[in-house]
C-alpha cells in the first residue's frame, strides 16, 4: 500500500500492526496512549487492521461515522465538492455552507431569527457557547456533574471530571456544577445573574446517562423566568443517534423542549470533521457580533457537502425509524444477558451496558480479540454507538458473543476505562 504525493512519488504504507504501533510511539504525542489497533480500511460497518483482521465497528469513531465507512453517497459528495471548490476564507460564502445552515435550522425547528456558526469539532462549538454566555454580561454559567463538553479551555471549564480539569487549572471561571438531574438544585441555583445553563440530554462520557423525565422542561421554564440561555450539547446525541434528529426532540428524552442554543459535531459530517452552533431567537443569534469570533475552516464547503450528504441519506433511507426500532430490539436482547448485564441505558443506538462488576475494560479487550469494537466508558459500563446503518443480523453477533462470556468475569477486579477525545 502507498500514498501518492503531489510530486508524483509515494510514501510506503505497508507494515504489520506491531510495526505501525512502534512507529506511532516515535512520531505522535502520547495523549491517547498506545493505539489498540492500527486500522487501514473500512467498508460499511466493518474496519480492517494492518494485520488483515476484520472488526464490527460498534463505536463508529465515538458516534461519528453515522453512515459507516466509505458510504458511496458521502464519498461522492466529498469528492465532487473537493473537485469544484475546496476552501474559501470566511471573507466569502459558498452555496453549500448556506444550504447546510438552512437545513440545520429547519431540522431544529428554528424560526426566522435563528442563525448558525460552523466549527470543526464539538469542543469548538462549546467554546463558542462559552463566549456567547460571556457576551450576556452575566457572570455565572451552570453545568451538571458528570458533564463532558470538550477539552479546549472554555469547553473544559464546562466539563466536570477532575482528571480532565486539574492538570490545566486555573480554567476560565464562573462555572458552577449542579448535581445531575436534581431539579431542586437547579431551581435553587437559577437567578438573574446566570448567563446560561449547559446540558447534555444524555451524558455519554458519564456512562450514557439520560436526564430524568421532565428535567429539561423544568430547566426551560426556569431559564425563561430568569432570562437564562438554555444550551443543549448535542455533539454526541445529535443527527439521529437517539432516533430523533436531536435528542431534545425525542419524546422520551427532551419531550420536544426547544433550547436557545444547540451544539453539534460528531455524526454531522458522517466522518468528515464539522461542527455547528445553532442559535434560536434574536438574542441568542446575535450575541457574537462581527469580529468577535471566528475559525479558519468552519463552514468549509467540503465539510458542508459531507454534512448535507449525511443528512440527506438519513432522511432518504428512513434511518431515524431504523435507529429507533433496532435500538429497542438491541437493548431488549442485551437485558436478557444475566448475570453479566445489570442494566441497559440510553436511546436509539447510543447504549450503555452496565455490567454487574467492574470488568468493562476486560470485556472490551475480549470483544476486540473476537472482532468487535466497543468502548468501556466507565469501569462498569460499555458504550455502544455503532453506525446508524448497522443491522440486527450484525449487532446480534455481538449479543451472542456477550452472552457466551464465562461467568467468572463477574468477579471483582480493578480496570481502567478508555478516555474520550472531542
Amino acid at each position: 500500500m502507498s500514498a501518492v504525493q503531489p510530486s508524483g512519488g509515494s510514501v510506503e504504507l505497508t507494515g504489520s500492526g506491531a510495526q505501525w504501533t512502534d512507529r506511532y510511539s516515535h512520531a505522535l504525542m502520547n495523549t491517547f496512549g498506545a493505539p489498540r489497533r492500527v486500522l487501514v480500511r473500512g467498508e460499511g460497518v466493518h474496519v480492517w487492521d494492518a494485520d488483515g483482521r476484520r472488526y464490527l465497528d460498534l463505536l463508529a469513531g465515538i458516534a461519528v461515522n453515522a453512515l459507516g465507512h466509505a458510504h458511496p453517497t458521502l464519498t461522492a459528495a466529498i469528492s465532487a465538492q473537493l473537485g469544484t471548490l475546496g476552501h474559501v476564507s470566511n471573507f466569502f460564502a459558498t452555496p453549500v455552507q448556506i444550504a447546510l445552515a438552512e437545513r440545520l435550522i429547519a431540522l431544529a425547528d428554528g424560526d426566522a431569527d435563528s442563525r448558525v456558526f460552523f466549527t470543526n469539532s464539538g469542543t469548538e462549538a462549546n467554546e463558542a457557547v462559552f463566549k456567547m454566555a460571556r457576551r450576556t454580561g452575566r457572570p455565572r454559567i451552570l453545568a451538571l456533574e458528570g458533564s463532558f463538553h470538550g477539552r479546549t479551555m472554555g469547553a473544559l471549564a464546562l466539563t466536570h471530571k477532575p482528571a480532565y480539569r486539574e492538570p490545566f487549572e486555573p480554567l476560565p471561571g464562573g462555572v458552577e456544577f449542579l448535581p445531575f438531574g436534581d431539579t431542586a438544585a437547579l431551581e435553587s441555583a437559577m437567578a438573574d445573574d446566570v448567563a446560561a445553563i449547559v446540558l447534555e440530554v444524555v451524558q455519554g462520557e458519564a456512562g450514557v446517562r439520560p436526564l430524568p423525565p421532565g428535567y429539561l422542561a423544568h430547566a426551560r421554564r426556569l431559564a425563561d423566568d430568569h432570562g437564562v440561555l438554555l444550551v443543549v450539547d448535542e455533539v454526541q446525541t445529535g443527527v439521529g443517534r437517539t432516533g430523533a434528529w436531536f435528542a431534545h426532540q425525542h419524546q422520551g428524552l427532551g419531550g420536544g423542549v426547544r433550547p436557545d442554543v444547540i451544539t453539534l459535531a460528531k455524526g454531522l459530517g458522517g466522518g468528515f470533521p464539522v461542527g455547528a452552533v445553532v442559535a434560536h431567537g434574536r438574542r441568542a443569534a446575535t450575541l457574537l457580533g462581527a469580529g468577535q469570533h471566528g475559525t479558519t475552516f468552519g463552514g468549509n464547503p467540503v465539510a458542508a457537502a459531507a454534512a448535507l450528504a449525511t443528512l440527506g441519506v438519513i432522511e432518504r433511507d428512513g434511518v431515524l425509524a431504523h435507529v429507533t426500532a433496532l435500538g429497542t430490539q438491541l437493548a431488549a436482547a442485551l437485558r436478557e444477558i444475566r448475570p453479566l448485564v445489570r442494566e441497559v441505558r440510553g436511546a436509539g443506538l447510543l447504549i450503555a451496558i452496565e455490567l454487574s462488576a467492574p470488568v468493562a475494560a476486560t470485556v472490551a479487550d475480549l470483544a476486540l480479540e473476537a472482532g468487535f469494537i466497543v468502548n468501556p466508558v466507565t469501569t462498569t459500563a460499555l458504550r455502544l454507538a455503532p453506525p446508524l446503518i448497522v443491522t440486527w443480523e450484525q449487532v446480534s453477533t455481538f449479543v451472542d458473543f456477550l452472552a457466551g462470556l464465562p461467568s467468572d468475569l463477574t468477579g471483582p477486579r480493578t480496570v481502567t476505562a478508555q478516555k474520550e477525545a472531542s
